[in-house]
């Protein structure tokens, strides 16, 4: 029981790292918080952690219930997130978006664009739902609830302290870094998003 309960532990948190991908959405971090200032910034991988740790823990009690009284379906899921981080991919290619507005904005709305698209579906995208759906069904009983429930916490705890230092990497790269990754981190969004699309569409296919 304790190794079952071990390996359920590794598994939840081995699959939650690969699709939160914490040094992968290092630069997309940066270029969507570079307007920040440092404490603000610190603030933003807080509440972007925060945000993903609420909407996983609400599709962990409800899931696929909700999806299914909302008639959503994994694909339509999928698809919506797809095209929202295109449109955020976009705004860092060309270096367009809401930046102007940040200089008269108040902290928390300088901060929340933490929520929406890092918090969701950045890091709690439709990959980490159907994960997190998944475990919770294949789990046996509270005591693996609890490895799930773990394995999700130092996933994204380790993702939090990859955003929360993600500041040192602009000190080495310096603001013309910070504009290529900015460049690059665009390209790597948009091929993601593009993924999830594709995803969307076959899963349509698919279910038809």
């Amino acid at each position: 029981m304790l190794f079952r309960s071990v390996r359920t532990f590794g598994e939840v948190l081995v699959t939650m790292l690969v699709i939160l991908d914490p040094p992968g959405n290092v630069p997309i971090f940066l270029a969507v918080t570079k307007r920040l200032t440092e404490r603000e910034r610190h603030r933003a991988a807080y509440l972007a952690v925060g945000t993903a740790f609420l909407v996983i823990s609400l599709f962990a009690i409800g899931g696929q219930t909700i999806l299914d009284y909302l008639k959503v379906s994994v694909p339509a899921l999928q698809g919506a997130g797809g095209l929202l981080l295109l449109l955020v991919a976009l705004q860092l290619l060309y270096g367009k978006g809401h930046e102007d507005s940040y200089e008269v904005a108040t902290p928390e709305q300088r901060t929340s664009i933490a929520m929406v698209p890092l918090g969701t579906p950045l890091l709690a995208g439709p990959g980490t739902i159907v994960a997190t759906i998944v475990f919770f069904r294949q789990a046996d009983g509270p005591s693996e609830w609890l490895q799930v429930i773990a394995g999700i916490a130092v996933a994204l705890s380790v993702t939090l302290l990859a955003l929360r230092f993600s500041g040192l990497l602009q000190k080495v790269v310096r603001p013309a870094g910070v504009i290529l990754l900015a460049r690059v981190a665009g390209m790597i969004l948009a091929a993601i998003a593009v993924q999830m699309i594709a995803a969307s569409v076959f899963g349509f296919v698919d279910a038809s």
